[in-house]
């Protein structure tokens, strides 16, 4: 796979008061493309005097939206494109509200994005939705690097950072084209794909590992015959491979009932008559080992053993002896 560079383009970084403002515009926006407000309530809703709204409007004006003003001082910006039913917006909240709880990581995203989308909902059902959000989670540090990653991925402009490795090694000077970004079903923890340059091979990134991310300014043709969904075919939670491995695990039969309720991705059920056997296909790291699976494993104790590949079963069997030798009596 390879990626087409254009000529540099001339980038500077946001200074706080600037990156805050930048925030503030994208939510003024969702506020009046939701319903007519008066400049009083959206200086209310921000914290800023009624003079900072009037120049927040004029500056969404010359972004291009259209700014009407319905009656003195009440403004609405009407919405393009179709949007979702009450039904549809109550499961993609449902879904964000699950990533909010367990992924603090975007945590100001998730806020954000989950008060956008009850927007769309009656008065009564919003105050409600909105009053059992939690606070705390996430920071500006994390809402900066999202912000960064989103603007290489529309803007084809590539990515440089460091990247500290899951064995503690810092990489550093990734330049990444950025492809597809993904949640990992396991830990919800959001992960950057794309195509190394250096190395000339698609990676994956943990977000919370990226360090002094930059815009270098150059431009990428992303690779059309990328598909996200080949690529993580055999990835347990984001780590993809080609060929991977296939594990096979049995069950013990008081844990077959929680076995056999299913849910899990890539398994094939061989056995289940008493004991259960399940055949996992997962992604390989460069050690050749399912560092994803292995702590799904290694969670069911004793009541899971895993017959095959030989070389998975000497890593699992090695963290249990680690983990007797350390807390054995």
């Amino acid at each position: 796979m390879t990626a087409t560079l254009h000529a540099p383009t001339v980038t500077s970084e946001d200074t706080p008061r600037s990156w805050q403002k930048s925030q503030r515009l994208t939510a003024l926006l969702a506020e009046l493309q939701a319903r007519p407000q008066t400049t009083a309530q959206l200086a209310a809703t921000f914290g800023v005097g009624q003079r900072s709204v009037q120049r927040d409007l004029e500056a969404l004006r010359q972004m291009g939206h259209a700014v009407h003003e319905e009656t003195p001082g009440t403004y609405v910006i009407p919405r393009n494109g179709t949007l979702l039913r009450p039904a549809e917006v109550l499961a993609a909240y449902t879904a964000l509200r699950l990533a909010h709880h367990h992924s603090p990581a975007l945590g100001g995203h998730y806020r954000r994005a989950l008060h956008t989308l009850s927007l769309a909902l009656p008065e009564q059902v919003r105050h409600t939705l909105n009053a059992s959000l939690r606070g705390g989670g996430g920071t500006l540090f994390t809402d900066r690097q999202m912000e960064l990653i989103a603007s290489a991925w529309l803007d084809s402009q590539v990515l440089r950072f460091d990247h500290r490795e899951s064995n503690g090694v810092l990489r550093t000077g990734v330049d990444l084209c950025v492809y597809f970004v993904e949640i990992s079903r396991t830990s919800l923890a959001p992960f950057v794909i794309g195509l190394n340059r250096a190395t000339g091979t698609v990676e994956t990134y943990k977000l919370s590992r990226m360090t002094n991310l930059c815009l270098l300014g150059e431009r990428y043709e992303a690779d059309p015959t990328f598909d996200p969904q080949a690529y993580l075919s055999d990835a347990w939670g984001v780590i993809g491979s080609l060929g991977g491995v296939t594990v096979t695990v049995r069950f013990d039969p008081d844990a077959a009932y929680r076995v056999l309720e299913g849910g899990f991705p890539q398994s094939t059920l061989i056995r289940g008559d008493g004991f259960v056997d399940i055949e996992f296909h997962a992604g390989v790291d460069e050690t050749g080992l399912p560092r994803e699976l292995l702590p799904f494993l290694l969670s069911w104790g004793a009541r899971a053993e895993v017959l095959s590949p030989p070389e998975v079963r000497r890593a699992w069997l090695a963290e249990l002896r680690d983990a007797l030798s350390r807390f054995g009596d």
